[in-house]
């Protein structure tokens, strides 16, 4: 490397450093500017390419997220991140094709053809509307940035039963799937709404296995159910976003059963919904339904 060279190189790293620390604290316009000033002083980097391409992901500029992966991945081969980011902005995009290419590039197998990717990857558990409302709920995963939401989010989330998001490939935390502990992605965006509502019923389950039933009255209606008094627990931040310590593990205890049950239910048809569940009252002693409103 010429002398002229190594002084651009050295630039370059004081402003890719100065667009790190900007980017650390989300002053994203300020990043930017010191991603493009190292990219004057040297364009054939990959890394502020790369780290150009975070912050208009961050933004939600997918076209020049793309652009910028796709010359941070021609200058490095090898950049995982730059590989993942613009299979994210592609698929953001609607352009298989790219996508494809960078899935296959990153190494991931999936199957052939064009268009949408439907792999059905199995259940994974995704933040929903991280800075806002978060949540994790479990999804249905399509492929590796998109996933169909498969539970009732609480209705403050914004989220919809069926939602299909957009999300992240660095996991922010685990949760447990049976024996096997899988990561937690936060959600980017909702690319497409889902036409399901929420509604929010008020019941009374004289036992367990009443609220069991419940669940079970509705599987093969294409609704989903959840139990939110006993499904839905708040914890911490540090919880949520890596491995459960003591204190969650602690709510895990068996406590007595409450008969009055607040439940969600995700569905297309309201009168559908009032059906089952008059089905389910009339089934079993002990049980009523108390209230029924859509809420979101």
């Amino acid at each position: 490397m010429t002398a002229i060279k190594a002084w651009r190189r050295w630039r370059a790293e004081r402003a890719n450093t100065r667009g790190n620390d900007a980017l650390d604290r989300r002053a994203l316009p300020e990043a930017a500017s010191a991603y493009r000033r190292a990219l004057d002083f040297d364009p054939g980097w990959s890394s502020p390419w790369f780290n150009l391409g975070i912050v208009h992901k961050w933004r939600r500029e997918w076209r020049p997220s793309l652009e910028c992966n796709e010359k941070a991945l021609a200058l490095d081969p090898g950049n995982e991140g730059a590989c993942w980011n613009l299979g994210i902005a592609a698929t953001a995009l609607g352009e298989w094709a790219v996508a494809r290419r960078a899935w296959a590039h990153y190494g991931i197998d999936l199957p052939l053809g064009e268009g949408p990717i439907d792999a059905d990857l199995g259940l994974v558990p995704i933040r929903i509307n991280p800075d806002e409302a978060p949540e994790v709920i479990w999804c249905r995963r399509l492929d590796p940035a998109r996933s169909r939401i498969e539970g009732v989010p609480l209705p403050e989330s914004g989220r919809r039963f069926h939602d299909l998001l957009l999300h992240d490939g660095e996991p922010r935390g685990s949760r447990m799937l049976g024996e096997r502990e899988v990561p937690v992605f936060n959600e980017i965006m909702v690319l497409e709404a889902s036409a399901a509502g929420t509604f929010e019923a008020y019941v009374t389950a004289a036992s367990r296995e009443d609220s069991e039933a419940l669940e079970q009255a509705f599987v093969g209606a294409d609704c989903a159910v959840e139990d939110w008094s006993g499904n839905v627990r708040l914890i911490c931040a540090q919880c949520s976003e890596g491995r459960p310590h003591e204190h969650e593990r602690a709510a895990d205890t068996e406590v007595p059963w409450a008969p009055e049950r607040r439940i969600g239910i995700g569905a297309l048809d309201a009168g559908r919904v009032d059906e089952l569940l008059a089905a389910w009252q009339a089934t079993g002693e002990g049980r009523e339904v108390l209230s029924v409103e859509r809420v979101l």
